[in-house]
C-alpha cells in the first residue's frame, strides 16, 4: 500500500513525458497508414547500437534526396536534433530516435497544430532556435548592432545602414520567453505548474544568431522544395541545381538573405531581425518543409497494390502534372516563382501562372499592354526589371524628359552601387482598366521588390491610390502604384511634376523608365513602408523588361480567349460597315444587320 502511494506521488520522468507526448502526436497527428509508413521508414533507415535505433545525418539526407551541391544536410540535421528534444529543448541536441523523430516530423509538417492550438509565431521562434548558434563573440556583435543601428539608419551616406531593431526589443521578448508550444504540450499532458516552471524552458535568444552562410544554404533548399507536392520526389527537380538554374537559385537566395541583414556588415541574423521581417515579407517561407518531411509518412517501397487473394490491383497511370509556369519570360524563372511563393500562397502560383504580356515580345507600349492584359478576369502579377540610372542624370533625350517630370531626388539609392539590377512588382487582384479620375485596386494588393533586396509593401488604408492606368490627355501618363491619380493636362506645352506617393512605383507611358520611392518618414500611403529597411530611399531606373502573368487556370484563359474573339469580330464588323451616307435610318439598318445595335445594344448615338 505504501509503495503504491509513493509511486503515485512520484512525478513522471522526462523520458516518460517524452514517450507520452510522442504517442499522443503519433495517434492524433498522423493517420493510421501514415504512422505505419513512418514506422517502416524509420526501421529501414535506422542504425542500431546498444539496443538504440537512431537516424544519422547521411541517412536523412539520402532519404529526403537533399542535393549534395547545396551542402545543406548539416543545417537540416542540426534543426532536427534540436526540435527532436521537444518539449525539453534545453537538452538539445539529441539522438534522433523513434520518439524524437515523431516530434520533429510533427512540428516540421505543422501536424502538431491538431492538438496544440498555438499561433505561427511559436513555431517561428522554435525554428529560429533550431538554426541558431550561441556564441559570446556573436553576442557582443549583436549588442554593437543594437547600439549603432539607429544612428546608422539616420545617416545620409550613399548606402544607408541596414535596419536593426532598437535595443530593448529582444530584452522585452526574452523577459517573457515562455515557449508557447512547450507549455501547450505540457498542458496537453496535464503537467503541473511546478514541473513546467522548473524544467520546460529552453535557451533564450540572447547571444543567438543564425550564421549567414547556414541561412543562405537553407534558403536555397526552401526555394527548391517550395513547389513540391505530397509524395513528389525532390530528385525530380535535379535540373534546378545545375548550370544557369543553380546560378539563379544562388542569386535569388542572396536577394532574400539581404532582406534580413547586410551580409557585408553582419555575420548572422538575430532573433529581432528574424521576428521583424518574417511575418510581412516571408509568411510562407517554411511551407516547403510540410511536403518535404511528409515523405516520412509515405513508404516508398511498400506494395499496397496486392490484394488478399494474391492478385494485383489495377494501378492507375501517374497523372502528368502541367509545368510550373505556362510561358517563358525573361524576368520570371523558377527561382523567382519560388521567391514569390514565400509571400503569395503557392496555391495561386504553381501551375497556375501563364504569361499574358511581355514587353520584349508584344512591344513596350500601353496599347499592347491593354490588348494583352485587360481581358484577364483574375488576379495578375506585374514584374518590371531595370538598370539603375546614374546619380548624374542625362539632361538630353528621353531620360532627360523623364527626370524633368520628377521632383528632385532627395533620397539615396536603396542598395549598393554594384547591385544595380532592380526588379519590382505588384500583385493586382482586380481586373485592369482605364482610370480617368480615380485609381482602382484594393486592400488585398501587394507592392514588392525582388532584387537586389527582397521587400514587401502591403496595401494600407491610409488612402486608396492603389493603381492608375492613365493615357493622354492625362498629364504624365503611365502606370502608377501608390500615387495620386494624374490630372488632365491643361496645356500641352507645360507638363506638371509627377506627384510621387510615399511608397510608390511609377512606369512612364513609353515603358522606358521607372522610379520607386520609399519615404519611410511618412509612414506610408496606399502601401505600407518596409519592415526591414527603416530609412528613405529612391530607385530611378531604365526599364529592361515588363511582364504580366495571369493567376488562374484553363477557365480564365477560355474567358479571355472568347473576349478577344468577340472584340475581333466586332472590329471586323465595324470595319466592313460603310457609314457616313447621311441617311440615319439606312445607317442604323446597316448596324442592326451587323449586330451592333438592337437586342439591348445601343451602338452609341446616331444623332
Amino acid at each position: 500500500m505504501g509503495q503504491s502511494l509513493s509511486d503515485e506521488a512520484r512525478p513522471p520522468s522526462k523520458e516518460e513525458i517524452t514517450a507520452d507526448l510522442a504517442e499522443k502526436f503519433a495517434r492524433k497527428c498522423f493517420e493510421p497508414l501514415e504512422l505505419y509508413s513512418f514506422k517502416h521508414n524509420f526501421k529501414s533507415l535506422a542504425d542500431h547500437e546498444q539496443n538504440v535505433r537512431y537516424l544519422k545525418e547521411d541517412s536523412i539526407a539520402r532519404f529526403l534526396e537533399l542535393p549534395d551541391i547545396l551542402a545543406v544536410s548539416p543545417v537540416v540535421f542540426h534543426m532536427l536534433s534540436y526540435i527532436g528534444a521537444f518539449p525539453f529543448l534545453q537538452d538539445a541536441p539529441v539522438i534522433l530516435g523513434f520518439e524524437q523523430m515523431i516530434m520533429a516530423v510533427a512540428i516540421m509538417t505543422e501536424r502538431y497544430a491538431k492538438i496544440l492550438a498555438r499561433g505561427n509565431s511559436s513555431r517561428r521562434k522554435l525554428l529560429f532556435k533550431s538554426l541558431a548558434v550561441y556564441d559570446r563573440k556573436l553576442s557582443e556583435i549583436e549588442k554593437q548592432q543594437n547600439s549603432t543601428g539607429i544612428s546608422e539608419r539616420n545617416t545620409s551616406s550613399h548606402v544607408p545602414g541596414f535596419a536593426v531593431d532598437e535595443a530593448g526589443d529582444e530584452l522585452d521578448d526574452d523577459a517573457a520567453d515562455d515557449d508557447e508550444l512547450v507549455l501547450a504540450a505540457l498542458d496537453s499532458l496535464d503537467m503541473d505548474d511546478a514541473f513546467r516552471a522548473g524544467d520546460s524552458h529552453a535557451a533564450t535568444t540572447h547571444g543567438a544568431m543564425i550564421p549567414a552562410d547556414n541561412f543562405r544554404k537553407l534558403i536555397m533548399l526552401l526555394l527548391l522544395v517550395s513547389p513540391l507536392d505530397a509524395q513528389e520526389h525532390l530528385s525530380s527537380y535535379a535540373h534546378r541545381v545545375t548550370g544557369t538554374d543553380l546560378e539563379d537559385l544562388r542569386a535569388t537566395a542572396e536577394n532574400i538573405l539581404s532582406a534580413f541583414i547586410n551580409v557585408e556588415k553582419s555575420p548572422g541574423i538575430t532573433y529581432p531581425q528574424f521576428k521583424n521581417v518574417l511575418p510581412s515579407s516571408f509568411p510562407f517561407l517554411f511551407d516547403g518543409f510540410n511536403p518535404l518531411f511528409e515523405h516520412f509518412l509515405f513508404a516508398k517501397d511498400l506494395d499496397f497494390s496486392r490484394r488478399k487473394d494474391g492478385m494485383s490491383k489495377t494501378i492507375s497511370p501517374a497523372v502528368v502534372q502541367p509545368p510550373l509556369l505556362q510561358g517563358s519570360g525573361q524576368i520570371l524563372n523558377l527561382s523567382i516563382l519560388s521567391q514569390l511563393s514565400f509571400f503569395i500562397s503557392g496555391n495561386e502560383l504553381f501551375r497556375r501562372l501563364r504569361l499574358l504580356y511581355s514587353g520584349s515580345e508584344a512591344g513596350f507600349s500601353m496599347g499592347s499592354f491593354e490588348t494583352k492584359v485587360f481581358n484577364w478576369r483574375a488576379p495578375t502579377i506585374l514584374l518590371v526589371s531595370g538598370t539603375r540610372l546614374s546619380d548624374t542624370p542625362n539632361h538630353g533625350g528621353s531620360e532627360g524628359t523623364f527626370n524633368d517630370s520628377l521632383p528632385p531626388k532627395r533620397f539615396p539609392n536603396g542598395s549598393p552601387p554594384d547591385r544595380d539590377r532592380l526588379v519590382f512588382g505588384a500583385l493586382v487582384r482586380q481586373p485592369w482598366r482605364h482610370t480617368h479620375r480615380e485609381c482602382f485596386g484594393g486592400e488585398d494588393m501587394l507592392l514588392f521588390q525582388l532584387a537586389p533586396i527582397h521587400d514587401v509593401f502591403p496595401a494600407s488604408i491610409i488612402n486608396r491610390d492603389y493603381v492608375a492606368f492613365a493615357k493622354p490627355p492625362i498629364t504624365n501618363p503611365g502606370i502608377n502604384f501608390g500615387c495620386p491619380h494624374p490630372r488632365v493636362s491643361q496645356s500641352s506645352r507645360h507638363q506638371s511634376i509627377r506627384h510621387l506617393g510615399p511608397v510608390s512605383l511609377v512606369v512612364d507611358s513609353s515603358f522606358e523608365f521607372g522610379v520607386f520611392t520609399h519615404d519611410y518618414a511618412s509612414r506610408g500611403g496606399a502601401f505600407a513602408t518596409s519592415a526591414s529597411r527603416k530609412y528613405n530611399f529612391q530607385e530611378r531606373f531604365q526599364v529592361d523588361e515588363i511582364e504580366v502573368w495571369g493567376c488562374g487556370g484553363d477557365e480564365e484563359a477560355r474567358i479571355q480567349r472568347e473576349k478577344w474573339e468577340w472584340e475581333a469580330r466586332e472590329a471586323e464588323a465595324r470595319r466592313r460597315v460603310n457609314l457616313g451616307t447621311g441617311d440615319i435610318a439606312a445607317d442604323r439598318a446597316l448596324l442592326e444587320m451587323a449586330g451592333l445595335v438592337g437586342a439591348n445594344r445601343s451602338g452609341g448615338s446616331m444623332a
